[in-house]
């Protein structure tokens, strides 16, 4: 796709353009910030596609400003692209609700580079970086920041930027005025500043000083004006916009080094809005419109996908964990007839330990980019691949602009669960390069999901190669299975290992004393695996989901797999509420330990009963939550593609 571009403002240009385009019969069309235009080039150029993108108020702009201009954009435009959901409200001002949900408007924010900063070399910099006058806010700034260099002497101030109409003068010893610096001088002043004050009047359309503050890790503080609030995801946004105000914040973060400190990691910690990640949008919606005349090739249109899976395979545990999801996910993609090549990143990784390389992470990233370049993978599916850097990530998108990367995650992320924190940081590590998470958890429930990426619910997959026994079919000598993992890599019970579930279970045997428990992984009593696993639950007529940590809407370790695939009765706590999947026919949800205790009794006193759910549970798990299904629904959504299928899990 070749790329032509035009800078002018005049009508002479845009004659000048129509009568090129008629010879070069573009494929798309996009103008920036110039509404007035599309009459006429819809007038001179027809059945063309065109994209609007708006950098500032749609409102103050020539073709923009009335509501019958405002319709005729929309009429004519495959998208209208906004650099912030401010700048499309004042798009809507005054239209019909009909048009607030057009799919036509598009938000995609201006981008900056996400910079590596030394957070232990921020000078006590207080920075101002705009024209200086009052639409500005400069003179509210001036105000005071006198007064916090008056009283705070050990702190200084730089301010950049001129305004040759207004004359605002501040003079004190500790504030440097620049004037006007080249783009690049302003990026690195940001390196060593410690807050930044963007205070403008002025309702910004987007912002991109504060935008820039932010993506070289200041403490930001900013007006609510406009779509400004839009450029942060940490910082200070004054509740009132005045001299006392913007002192009392410059304060409160001199003052607290703690909060200010925090605020600049969590500004560079969060910071999405790359250059990449924008690109990445836009390069989507070019695609989309491309993709529906049929005018490139574009991968997710061929019949069969190269999917690396990076996952740990577990290769060095002769096969003891041969049934874990990574391999079902991977039998998922084989039966859809993709090519798939298996990347075990853990065992490559112990493999490479050496005394240059400590971890092996350096050797395993290192070989994952040798991989891409024979295998030039159509989709990226990481699975717990914490070694897999970020960086390599972003240099893979670099090399190969059609790759998507998705990931999928089966750990709790409960807030008041085990290793929440941990789990959290886990996925948003690597972001800014991800097209899609995959997670067994409800997305809804999580409010620290990244904004840039698709997040979607996958239930633990069933495989009918794994899932062999029909336990409702026999006579069972247990009453009840569970089986903790504790150990899963030493294949042996870890000591000292304190789980919130063995005092539940403790507590449920005593209460249950008719029942015939059949109990691993706790008391002293080894966890059980490979083979000998589902020889033991061959033998059982229920078995207990029960996870680690609170429960949490559709969280359950993939236990709920071989429990529910191979025809036991599933005891499942109700307030994972998986009721929206399944019926009182299906699985035995229960209410707390005394309710347990008395289903399990009545299941387990009517065989009837038991074969019955048994049956009912498992036919309905390996119909709709079967690994083919899982692996299809993950490529679909990482690569935007719909089709016909039903997925019992999501319902869009």
């Amino acid at each position: 796709m070749k790329k032509i571009f035009f800078q002018s403002q005049n009508k002479k240009y845009v004659e000048e353009f129509a009568r090129l385009e008629i010879k070069r019969n573009s494929d798309l069309i996009e103008l920036h910030n110039r509404p007035i235009y599309l009459s006429y080039l819809t007038n001179k150029l027809k059945n063309k596609t065109y994209i609007l993108y708006f950098h500032n108020d749609p409102l103050t702009m020539s073709g923009s400003k009335n509501i019958s201009e405002r319709i005729f954009l929309l009429k004519n435009c495959f998208k209208i692209i906004f650099n912030s959901n401010w700048s499309k409200r004042r798009f809507l001002e005054g239209m019909k609700s009909d048009y607030i949900n057009s799919e036509k408007l598009v938000v995609i924010n201006q981008s900056a580079k996400k910079n590596k900063i030394n957070l232990n070399k921020k000078k006590k910099i207080i920075t101002f970086v705009g024209k200086l006058n009052k639409s500005k806010g400069y003179d509210l700034f001036g105000k005071a920041i006198i007064k916090i260099l008056n009283k705070y002497n050990n702190w200084s101030s730089i301010v950049i930027g001129d305004e040759p109409r207004d004359q605002l003068f501040f003079e004190h010893k500790n504030l440097i005025k620049l004037g006007f610096k080249k783009h690049k001088d302003v990026l690195n002043i940001y390196k060593k500043t410690s807050i930044a004050v963007v205070c403008s009047r002025w309702e910004e359309p987007f912002g991109r000083t504060s935008l820039e503050a932010a993506s070289n890790a200041c403490a930001v503080i900013i007006s609510g004006r406009g779509g400004l609030p839009e450029t942060i995801t940490n910082g200070v946004i004054l509740k009132k916009l005045d001299v006392k105000n913007i002192y009392k914040e410059i304060e409160y973060l001199i003052k607290n080094s703690k909060k200010r400190k925090n605020l600049q990691k969590l500004s560079l910690k969060n910071f999405y809005l790359t250059h990449q990640f924008v690109s990445k949008l836009i390069d989507q919606i070019r695609d989309q419109k491309l993709l529906l005349s049929k005018k490139i090739n574009y991968y997710p249109q061929k019949k069969s996908l190269r999917i690396l899976h990076i996952t740990n395979f577990n290769e060095r545990h002769n096969g003891r964990l041969f049934f874990n999801t990574g391999r079902r996910i991977n039998n998922g993609f084989i039966r859809l007839g993709n090519s798939v090549l298996e990347f075990s990143d853990r065992d490559i990784q112990k493999h490479y330990k050496n005394y240059a390389d400590i971890t092996g992470a350096k050797s395993l990233n290192e070989k994952l980019k040798k991989t891409c370049y024979n295998y030039k993978p159509d989709l990226v599916v990481l699975g717990h691949a914490d070694l897999i850097s970020s960086e390599m990530l972003g240099e893979l998108k670099d090399e190969y602009p059609y790759l998507k990367i998705a990931q999928w995650f089966l750990d709790p992320l409960n807030k008041n669960g085990p290793d929440y924190l941990k789990n959290k940081n886990r996925i948003l590590n690597k972001s800014e390069f991800i097209d899609a998470n995959f997670i067994t958890t409800s997305p809804e429930v999580l409010n620290f999901l990244p904004k840039n990426v698709k997040n979607y619910f996958i239930p633990n997959p069933s495989d009918l190669s794994f899932e062999t026994l029909d336990n409702y079919k026999y006579d069972c000598s247990n009453d009840v299975f569970f089986a903790l993992s504790h150990g899963v890599h030493r294949g042996s019970l870890k000591s000292r290992t304190i789980d919130d579930r063995e005092v539940f279970i403790k507590k449920l045997i005593e209460k249950s004393k008719d029942v015939k428990f059949d109990i691993f992984g706790i008391n002293k009593v080894q966890p059980i695996w490979a083979d000998q696993y589902f020889k033991t639950i061959s033998n059982s007529k229920m078995g207990l989901n029960l996870s680690r940590g609170l429960p949490i809407k559709y969280y359950s370790s993939d236990r709920i797999t071989q429990i529910t695939g191979n025809g036991l009765v599933t005891l499942i706590d109700e307030k994972t509420c998986y009721r929206d999947f399944f019926n009182d026919k299906e699985m035995v949800f229960y209410k707390n330990l005394s309710d347990l205790s008395e289903k399990i009794s009545k299941v387990s006193q009517d065989e009837k009963l038991r074969k019955s759910i048994g049956k009912n549970g498992k036919e309905k798990y390996l119909k709709y939550f079967n690994s083919t299904l899982v692996a299809e629904f993950i490529i679909n959504k990482s690569f935007d593609l719909n089709n016909n299928n039903f997925y019992l899990w999501h319902n869009s």
